[in-house]
């Protein structure tokens, strides 16, 4: 069976999404900003096609992102853990975070190859960009600080618990912040729609 790689993403519903963001820039642009960083995930995870099915996540219905080859489907109810774990259970699997617009696809193919049952691709805030798995555990995210500089070593400390095996991927960087955002700008190759954000809303 191929695996799935799942892009989670919120819908694009002003003042719920990048609500860190949004003081500086105001619910418009940051709105803009969400829905260009989806976009360019998308874009990037359909060129692993031959490698997995696509499939797209939401908190609510949309169509906003409608895209061939990429399955639609809902989150289920409760927090981050549970509705990861109903995504990942039952098959091969890798949920990668919609705040990464310049992640390599090398990195997301790296977590794939991992042969432990759950590989992690770590962010420098503690978090993690994506995680893969071979096999879950019920309980394998019970006590994670979702949102937190905890929730990478939580995540592994609760894995392990469950019997599950660990591995981590390379590092990466999440985008919430506008120090992170400055930082994004400042980068050589940028992806077309978060590219064709800073053209159009060039002040932060």
């Amino acid at each position: 069976m191929r695996p799935a790689i799942i892009l989670f993403a919120k819908a694009p519903v002003a003042g719920h999404v990048k609500t860190r963001l949004e003081q500086a820039l105001g619910p418009e642009r940051t709105l803009a900003l969400h829905e260009a960083f989806v976009l360019d995930m998308i874009e990037k995870l359909l060129t692993l096609s031959g490698l997995a099915d696509i499939e797209l996540h939401t908190d609510i219905p949309t169509d906003v992102w409608r895209r061939a080859g990429v399955t639609s489907r809902m989150q289920t109810n409760g927090d981050l853990g549970s509705k990861m774990l109903h995504a990942l259970e039952g098959r091969r699997a890798c949920i990668v975070g919609s705040d990464a617009p310049t992640l390599p696809v090398s990195h997301i193919e790296a977590l794939l190859a991992i042969t432990a049952d759950v590989a992690l691709g770590p962010c420098e805030d503690g978090g993690y960009y994506a995680i893969s798995c071979r096999r879950t555990h019920p309980e394998m995210f019970r006590g994670v600080e979702w949102s937190s500089a905890h929730a990478l070593e939580q995540t592994e400390e609760s894995a392990r618990r469950c019997g599950l095996s660990i591995e981590r991927g390379l590092d990466w960087y999440d985008v919430d912040r506008i120090d992170d955002l400055r930082r994004l700008r400042a980068e050589d190759n940028l992806p077309k729609h978060t590219r064709l954000w800073f053209n159009a809303w060039n002040r932060l």
